[in-house]
């Protein structure tokens, strides 16, 4: 895995932010650190929850650019969704969080 330093945009800043705002998702990106790149229903018998839920969690975590996923076939002809860390590194600084503000296009009103 590729550490790749993020300098996020107002929306991708919010994004992130959001992902990471959940237990279990936190709990996911350690647990895919922790042992690499797993598919849905071993991750989810790791982590106790169902596969639904991990989905749900995996999808946000994908949208914000966290995790990425990969469909592969297994010997026996299922199709397994593997998922991994993306190897992100930011700084969230006052400065970063004012940059970043510059660029948000979401409107709290």
């Amino acid at each position: 895995m590729n550490t790749k330093t993020l300098q996020p945009n107002g929306d991708q800043l919010l994004a992130i932010l959001a992902a990471l705002s959940n237990p279990h998702r936190l709990r996911i990106i350690a647990a895919l650190q922790a042992g690499g790149r797993n598919y849905v229903s071993q991750l989810a018998r790791e982590l106790g929850i169902s596969r639904p839920l991990l989905h749900l969690h995996l999808q946000k975590l994908e949208g914000a650019g966290l995790v990425t996923s990969q469909l592969e076939l297994s010997s026996d002809g299922k199709a397994l969704n593997y998922f991994e860390v993306s190897g992100f590194d930011f700084a969230l600084t006052p400065a970063a969080i004012a940059e970043a503000v510059k660029t948000l296009t979401n409107n709290p009103e």
